[in-house]
């Protein structure tokens, strides 16, 4: 390997090389990821399979991230407010429960919908409530300088266990049932809880808290006051939120897609969602690689994810609908991970756990809204109809957000970074 070659996994993988603790993290999140994307592939399919209805699974992607829509602003406070490793212990050891409790009722011969959905509830309780934290940590793992880096290791992780995930699924639900993807799934959740208790609190970097707590309600309104007030961080929330309430949400659409228009087994529908994955895992690596934020690959991401859908809409076979899979998956890490960082670099770290749930809040809790509509839209009007509406409302929010972020940038609407790239401050 030259030179530049090797300066460029230098520059992936600085975070890892650096902080101990974040090495921990990783490999944490390496196995329990895994698992999650099994889960998370597993749950769609078992509960299309026993209601053949994209609206029956639209409902559980509501009941998921319902709490997300309730939550999502209180979770950012205690981010705020709690030691947020403590909290990541707590909300680990309770999905590890809840995951037990899915394999209990995948392995009986006529699991109960309306149960399904309650774990989903609390499930998706437990994941509110620990991803600011979760998000807010890793700022405390590697400091502001390697934030971006890490932020994109993070997606690249994340991703690549979407693709081994669904693909390991999609092989155990065809070869000994969908009960197994949740088991692995409660077991995987011990590397987490290990990596946690090693960390060394002595090596993490210290944030500024509030020094008297204020009211909830208090706390919340400074929080939203802060990011409405940041025309940078509104233009990333606003595109944010129109792109989740346009159905980016494959979970709903990729079960339908491989089952009704391609008529295909459990093994395609684990490819489908695969592809997605590794394209999304490359997208991080290239977004660690670079090492900084960028409101341009922010606004072109979103137009890639846009463009992406539109071609599933109307491509005709299963080799098509994964390699334009693969390219949303690129598309759509490159949005989130760039805007994650812009949000995160531009927080005080008082306020930083509120602006990351203010971000998850109309990321993920908005999903309720457009999952059912989703499922609604392809019960009614066929599933190639709503991956073409989500690509037509995508392009229209990645048009709005790149106007905006570059008059912004320009200096038309008040000069907030100097640049394209977003440097860390001191």
């Amino acid at each position: 390997m030259g030179r530049g070659g090797r300066e460029w996994n230098g520059r992936i993988t600085s975070s890892l090389a650096k902080h101990r603790n974040y090495r921990l993290f990783f490999i944490g999140q390496l196995v329990s990821l895994t698992g999650t994307w099994m889960q998370d592939v597993a749950l769609p399919w078992l509960v299309y399979n026993e209601t053949k209805s994209p609206f029956a699974v639209g409902l559980l992607i509501f009941f998921r991230f319902v709490p997300f829509l309730v939550l999502g602003l209180f979770a950012g406070v205690l981010a705020d407010r709690i030691d947020n490793r403590r909290m990541l212990i707590a909300t680990q050891s309770i999905s590890m429960t809840l995951a037990f409790v899915l394999a209990a009722l995948a392995f009986t011969d006529s699991p109960a919908i309306w149960a399904i959905y309650i774990v989903a509830i609390l499930g998706g309780g437990g994941v509110m409530i620990e991803a600011p934290s979760r998000q807010a940590f890793v700022y405390q793992l590697v400091g502001r300088e390697e934030l971006p880096n890490a932020i994109a290791l993070n997606a690249s992780l994340f991703n690549a266990a979407r693709a081994v995930g669904p693909a390991l699924g999609g092989v155990l639900i065809a070869v000994v049932g969908v009960g197994w993807c949740f088991a692995f799934n409660a077991v995987s959740f011990m590397a987490v809880l290990a990596m946690l208790l090693l960390m060394r609190a002595s090596e993490l970097f210290p944030v500024a808290r509030d020094g008297e707590p204020q009211p909830t309600l208090i706390a919340i309104r400074d929080g939203v006051s802060y990011v409405w007030g940041s025309p940078l961080m509104r233009t990333i929330v606003i595109c944010t939120a129109a792109m989740s309430l346009a159905g980016f949400n494959f979970r709903v659409l990729v079960p339908s897609l491989a089952a009704d228009v391609f008529n295909a087994s459990a093994l395609v529908f684990g490819a489908l969602y695969a592809s997605f994955g590794i394209g999304a895992t490359l997208g991080a690596l290239v977004v660690a690689g670079r090492g900084r934020a960028s409101w341009k690959a922010f606004s072109l991401g979103a137009a890639g994810l846009g463009l992406s859908s539109l071609g599933i809409a109307v491509i005709g076979g299963i080799p098509a609908a994964i390699v334009l899979l693969f390219a949303a998956g690129i598309s759509f890490t490159t949005w989130v991970a760039n805007g994650q960082s812009l949000l995160q670099l531009a927080s005080p770290d008082r306020l930083r756990g509120r602006v990351v749930s203010i971000y998850i809040f109309v990321f993920a809790g908005l999903m309720p809204v457009s999952a059912v509509a989703e499922g609604w839209v392809a019960d009614k009007l066929g599933t190639r109809f709503a991956f073409a509406f989500a690509g037509v409302a995508g392009l229209l929010a990645a048009g709005y957000a790149f106007r905006r972020l570059r008059a912004i940038n320009s200096g038309v609407s008040g000069p907030l970074v100097a640049t394209d790239t977003v440097q860390p401050q001191t």
